[in-house]
């Protein structure tokens, strides 16, 4: 098989949007733009390194859609029941055309880089399936897949043994953009502290 190249590659992101995005940063902070600048500087890093036509946007929220095909991304409809449901549906999506290969990055990286998932891609190009873990390394930032089969998903707490598990093989690579997400206060003061955020939410810190 031959590897696959950074633009060969679809990125499903699953984007909640709305009033209850990210509901435990929007409790701490109060923040809607702040929230929506976070998966928005996500989506541009995705959309430069794979192209805009290669990025599947999986919400229900219409304001996110919109944004979406704005933009020049994919929209698929989120069927409602949780996270991995929705990773699923965005995989499932791109298999049903004969897509591949792919990779599900969850939406709230804001101090992602270019060269950060070019690298994790590449890194994972000669894999099955793999994954990159948080930065604690118990939970998953990106799980890829370069063959046809059904993608097993188990997001959520601890979700980086489950995902060993699962048969995926992990990358432990150093891009701190990529495995650092942003889902409470205490995360977005580290980013902010030690890693270059994204313009957009750069201004929105900023307001």
């Amino acid at each position: 098989m031959e590897s696959p190249r950074e633009t060969d590659w679809h990125v499903v992101v699953p984007v909640k949007g709305g009033l209850t995005a990210k509901s435990r940063l929007r409790r701490q902070v109060d923040d809607e733009a702040l929230v929506t600048a976070i998966i928005h500087d996500t989506l541009d890093v995705v959309a430069r390194v794979v192209t805009p036509a290669r990025v599947v946007v999986v919400t229900a929220d219409p304001g996110e859609a919109a944004h979406a095909r704005s933009t020049g991304l994919v929209v698929v409809s989120d069927p409602g029941g949780g996270l991995n449901a929705a990773c699923r549906a965005g995989f499932r999506s791109l298999r049903r055309r004969g897509i591949g290969p792919v990779a599900i990055l969850l939406g709230d990286h804001p101090a992602l880089t270019d060269d950060e998932l070019s690298t994790a891609l590449a890194a994972g190009a000669d894999l099955a399936t793999f994954f990159v873990p948080d930065a604690d390394g118990l939970g998953t930032a990106l799980v890829g897949s370069t063959v046809a089969a059904e993608l097993d998903l188990a997001f959520g707490p601890g979700s980086a043994d489950r995902h060993a598990s699962l048969g995926h093989v992990r990358l432990d690579l150093d891009l701190p953009g990529l495995r650092h997400d942003v889902d409470d206060e205490v995360s977005l003061r580290h980013a902010a502290d030690h890693l270059t955020l994204g313009p957009r939410t750069l201004r929105a810190l900023e307001r």
